[in-house]
């Protein structure tokens, strides 16, 4: 789940995190209110969306205009760069070109910049651990800072046992070139930084940049959490944050439903059983040429209802085109897929081709069924062969 950045920095700053002060606004209205409560001179209007990119992004309606991230030097500037944002569909390299629609403004105080880093905290895979990832290069995406200068990113693995000691944070003050009372500020930074990722069971944090100032503080200019899903049936207060404008619909409804789903960009709609058998189905989508236009995997259980609520979900997507249905019957049964699949189309009046392969329990009568709805479903003998027969009845129908 992910946070805006104003909601981030609220929660980091109970952990000793340094943020600027800032107040959350939703029209031009309240943003000159916000400005005249901050000491100036200069301030920060800054677009809330869950994306990155924000500053270097442009607004749908003016390709060439400002971005999403504004410096403005009086209260009626902060106005004038709240009315230019609010309502309007911000595009960032993050968004895709669909882009977010802005529906408040973060007001925040500007601050004296000596120096832009960046820091991180994540689970490392690898390690099984959290680790810290630091680098000079802040303002810059990271993938490009480890693209083009692996050697400027610094990482340091925590041990769960142990937690965050002051040489972890003394090891990448001096990496990072800090001296002075910078060091003590950078320590304190970094590890709010790792209670806050443990408490509220994150999944990452970000700050890019991290600045620091001409007096030597150490300071969070942007924050981005967000938490591991799985843990949020203990994080009551972090799910009060959810913002349902920022999600898309159809993901918001698959939940409703117990389904992973996730939205894409291609024409092929899938609804298969297993992550893993997912992803090789996209792949194999790929590979004869067309590409899927979201993941969703019915999970091991799935009843009727939940299959037709799936059916209807990739139906919902108007970039669909036609629907491929990949089932390995283990504990889930085919005839089930296989009803729910007949339930779903007729009642949205299927329009496209649909594809279904089968295999597993039940799977004669899977087959079956589907025969005797007297609904254009191709059945196909195996995934490649599933693959094929959807691009293939894609590219007829178009």
């Amino acid at each position: 789940m992910n946070i805006h950045e104003y909601q981030a920095k609220e929660l980091l700053r109970h952990y000793g995190v340094a943020v600027l002060e800032g107040h959350i606004a939703w029209t031009a209205e309240e943003a000159e209110s916000a400005a005249h409560r901050l000491p100036g001179p200069v301030y920060v209007v800054k677009a809330q969306i869950h994306a990155g990119g924000r500053g270097a992004g442009h607004f749908a309606d003016d390709p060439a205009g400002k971005g999403g991230v504004r410096l403005a030097r009086s209260p009626a500037e902060v106005r004038t760069a709240a009315e230019a944002m609010i309502g309007r569909t911000l595009v960032t390299k993050q968004t895709g070109p669909a882009g977010r629609k802005v529906r408040r403004v973060y007001v925040e105080a500007g601050c004296d910049i000596a120096r832009e880093l960046y820091l991180s905290l994540l689970v490392d895979r690898d390690t099984s651990r959290v680790t810290i990832v630091a680098s000079t290069e802040g303002g810059i995406e990271i993938e490009e800072v480890a693209a083009n200068h692996p050697e400027k990113i610094l990482r340091v693995s925590i041990d769960p046992a142990s937690g965050i000691s002051g040489f972890h944070a003394r090891k990448l003050a001096f990496g990072l070139g800090l001296h002075g009372r910078q060091i003590g500020a950078f320590s304190r930074f970094v590890t709010g930084m790792y209670q806050a990722f443990n408490a509220l069971d994150c999944a990452i944090v970000e700050i890019n940049p991290l600045v620091v100032t001409g007096g030597g503080e150490v300071v969070a200019l942007d924050a981005k959490v967000s938490f591991d899903d799985n843990a949020l049936f203990r994080q009551p207060e972090v799910q009060k944050l959810h913002d349902e404008s920022e999600e898309d619909p159809k993901e918001l409804e698959a939940a409703k439903h117990s389904l992973s789903y996730i939205a894409l960009d291609g024409t092929i709609g899938c609804m298969v059983n297993g992550a893993g058998l997912a992803m090789a189905t996209m792949d194999i989508i790929k590979l004869y040429g067309a590409a899927p236009a979201n993941f969703l995997d019915v999970g091991g259980g799935a009843t009727k209802e939940r299959v037709t609520a799936a059916f209807k979900i990739i139906l919902s997507d108007p970039q669909v085109e036609g629907i491929l249905v990949n089932i390995f019957g283990g504990i889930m049964r085919c005839d089930v897929i296989a009803e729910g699949v007949v339930a779903a189309a007729r009642e949205v009046s299927l329009n496209v081709p649909l594809v279904v392969r089968l295999e597993g329990t039940n799977v004669a009568l899977g087959k079956e069924i589907m025969a005797r709805s007297g609904l254009p479903i191709i059945s196909a003998d195996n995934l490649a062969d599933a693959a094929e027969k959807v691009v293939k009845a894609v590219q007829e129908a178009a």
